[in-house]
C-alpha cells in the first residue's frame, strides 16, 4: 500500500488528478473512493437522477444546521458517494461559468486562474460534439454533447423567453453567457459521461492505477508537518495507504475540510475542542462557505408529455425504458434541466447573477414531495452571494456528518436578487409561448404583495447543489491552499476540488471543478521535472 501519489476521493477534481497522473506509467497512483464504482444503471441512465436525488442511494444526503434565513428549517445538500462523485448523481450540465469569474480569482492574486489561463485545462477535459473553436474541443475525455431527445416545452420555454425579450443563446460557454437556450449535458450516445465514466472507467486496468472504492479516508497521516499517509477504512479494517510524494485531497466542499481538521490542520481552538492534536492552526478551514441559494416555482400542466405520477405516465415510462436500453434516445436520457437562462438583475450589472434551470416535471423539495399528475418546474437561483457559511466537525469520528452552514440569506442583497429573479422568471413562465401547457402556479399563484412573496421563498428556498470555497485558495497567509493547491502550514498535501474556490463561479460547478483537476495534474507533473 506505497504509492507515489495517493488521491482521497473520487469526485470530478479526484477522478480527473487520478487519470492524469496515471497516464505516465512510471507513476504509480492510489484513488480512494468511499463509495462503490459508479457504474450502476441507475448512474448511466440520465433520468435516474430523479430516484437519487431525494435518496441516500449514492448519496451523502447531508442536511445543514437549522437556516434562521430559511425560517429555520434544515437545508438539504445531496452529494455523491461514489467514483464520479455528485457527477454521478448531478444533471449533466456543462457550464463553465463567466470568463469574468476567473479573471476576478486572478485579480485576488492567484496568478495562473484568471480566464486565459484555465481555458486550456477546460479544452483539455472536454469532448464537444459540436466539433473544436478557439473555445471548444472535440477530442477530451469528458463527452459533451447536445440533449438527445428534448422535450417540446423546451423549445416553447426558450420562444417564451425571446417573447419576454431574453436574446437567443446557443451557447452558454460561448463567447457570451448572457441569453435563453438549451444547455448541453455530459452525456455519450444518451448515457451520463460522470467524471468517473470519462477518467478512470476506461482506465482500470492500469498497472500503476489502483483504485479503492467503499473505502473511506478517516485521517490524513503526517511525520512532523508532512503529509505521508491515509488511514482508512476498508474491508471491514483499518488500513495505512502510504504516499512517497503527495497525497491530493479531492473530497468537495464539505468533506475536505472535515478530513482537513479530523486531521489535525484547521481552527485549533474547534480541533481542541473535539479532542484532536493541531498539527496546523488554520482558521479559514471550513469558513467562506458559498452556494447558489435557488427558488423552485412549479405549475401543473395541461398536457401530460413532460413527467409526471399517472397510470398514462407509468405506461410512457415503461415504453421508455426498452427506447432508451435500445439506442440510448427517449425521455430516460433527459437531464430534466433542459433549457435555461443567465440573466442580470440590473442592467448595470458587468455579467449575469441570475441562472435560470427549467425542468420537464414538478420538482419539489428536492424531489422529496411528490405531485399527482403533470407538471413542469423552475428554478432561479442566485449566482453571485453576499451570505457566507461554514463547515465544522459535530465529533471527531469520521463517520459523524460535518456540520453545515450555509448562511443562506444572511446578506439581505441575497434576497433581493432572489426577489427580483423570481419576477424574471414568473414573466418568462407565463409567456404565450408556455399557454398550452400551463395549468396552474403552485404555491405563488397571485401572489404579488412583496412581504408574502419573501415568506414563500424563505419557507422554499435551498441550494441548487454548488457548494464552494471552504478551503480557499489565496495569496494571503491565512489563505488554505496557494495557487499551486498546496495546503499551507505542511507539505505533501494539496487540494483539487471545489472548496478551493475563492469566489463561486456564476454557473454549475462539475466543469469547473474537472479543469481544477486537470490543472492540479499537471502542476504535480511539473513539480516533478
Amino acid at each position: 500500500m506505497r504509492f507515489d501519489y495517493v488521491v482521497i476521493g473520487g469526485g470530478s477534481g479526484g477522478c480527473a488528478v487520478a487519470s492524469r497522473l496515471s497516464e505516465d506509467p512510471a507513476i504509480s497512483v492510489c484513488l480512494i473512493e468511499a463509495g462503490g464504482e459508479g457504474n450502476s444503471v441507475f448512474v448511466r441512465a440520465p433520468a435516474a437522477v430523479a430516484a437519487i436525488l431525494p435518496t441516500s442511494i449514492m448519496n451523502w444526503a447531508y442536511k445543514t444546521v437549522p437556516q434562521p434565513g430559511l425560517n429555520g428549517r434544515k437545508g438539504y445538500q445531496p452529494r455523491g458517494r461514489a467514483l464520479g462523485g455528485s457527477s454521478a448523481i448531478n444533471a449533466m450540465l456543462y457550464v463553465r461559468g463567466h470568463r469574468g469569474d476567473y479573471d476576478e480569482w486572478r485579480d485576488l492574486g492567484n496568478t495562473g486562474w484568471g480566464f486565459d489561463d484555465v481555458l486550456p485545462y477546460f479544452l483539455k477535459s472536454e469532448g464537444n460534439a459540436r466539433g473544436n473553436d478557439d473555445l471548444h474541443n472535440s477530442s477530451g475525455p469528458l463527452s459533451v454533447q447536445d440533449i438527445r431527445s428534448p422535450h417540446e416545452i423546451t423549445q416553447a420555454f426558450i420562444e417564451a423567453g425571446q417573447q419576454t425579450q431574453v436574446p437567443l443563446n446557443e451557447d452558454f460557454n460561448g463567447p457570451q453567457q448572457e441569453g435563453i437556450g438549451q444547455y448541453q449535458v455530459t452525456q455519450r450516445d444518451g448515457e451520463r459521461c460522470s467524471a468517473a465514466a470519462a477518467y478512470i472507467h476506461p482506465h482500470m486496468d492500469r498497472p500503476n492505477l489502483t483504485v479503492l472504492t467503499k473505502a473511506r479516508a478517516e485521517k490524513i497521516l503526517f511525520e512532523d508537518k508532512r503529509a505521508t499517509g491515509v488511514q482508512i477504512h476498508h474491508q471491514g479494517s483499518l488500513k495505512t495507504v502510504n504516499a512517497d510524494h503527495e497525497i491530493i485531497l479531492s473530497g468537495g466542499a464539505f468533506a475536505s475540510p472535515q478530513l482537513l481538521m479530523l486531521s489535525g490542520i484547521g481552527p485549533a481552538a474547534h480541533l481542541k475542542q473535539n479532542g484532536i492534536e493541531v498539527i496546523h492552526d488554520a482558521p479559514e478551514v471550513g469558513e467562506n462557505l458559498q452556494d447558489h441559494v435557488d427558488y423552485v416555482t412549479a405549475y401543473k400542466s395541461a398536457r401530460r408529455d413532460v413527467f409526471g405520477l399517472s397510470a398514462a405516465g407509468s405506461i410512457d415510462l415503461m415504453k421508455a425504458i426498452f427506447q432508451w436500453r435500445k439506442d440510448g434516445s427517449g425521455i430516460l436520457a433527459t437531464p430534466f434541466a433542459e433549457g435555461g437562462a443567465f440573466l442580470k438583475s440590473s442592467p448595470e450589472i458587468n455579467r449575469p447573477d441570475l441562472q435560470l434551470h427549467f425542468v420537464v416535471g414538478i420538482v419539489d423539495d428536492h424531489n422529496r414531495k411528490m405531485h399527482l399528475g403533470h407538471g413542469f418546474s423552475c428554478h432561479v437561483c442566485v449566482l453571485r452571494p453576499e451570505s457566507r457559511g461554514t463547515v465544522r466537525l459535530q465529533s471527531a469520528d469520521v463517520r459523524k456528518a460535518p456540520a453545515i452552514d450555509m448562511g443562506f440569506f444572511s446578506k439581505r442583497e441575497d434576497l433581493d436578487a432572489m426577489m427580483t429573479g423570481f419576477q424574471k422568471m414568473r414573466q418568462i413562465l407565463e409567456a404565450p409561448a408556455l399557454a398550452p401547457w400551463r395549468k396552474k402556479e403552485l404555491y405563488t399563484a397571485g401572489i404579488e404583495d412583496p412581504a408574502a412573496l419573501e415568506k414563500i421563498i424563505r419557507d422554499r428556498a435551498d441550494t441548487v447543489y454548488h457548494p464552494v470555497g471552504t478551503c480557499r485558495m489565496g495569496v494571503e497567509d491565512t489563505a488554505v491552499v496557494d495557487p499551486e493547491l498546496k495546503v499551507r502550514g505542511v507539505e505533501g498535501l494539496r487540494i483539487a476540488d471545489a472548496s478551493i474556490m475563492p469566489r463561486i463561479i456564476g454557473g454549475n460547478t462539475n466543469a469547473p471543478t474537472i479543469m481544477i483537476g486537470e490543472k492540479c495534474a499537471h502542476m504535480v507533473v511539473q513539480s516533478r521535472r
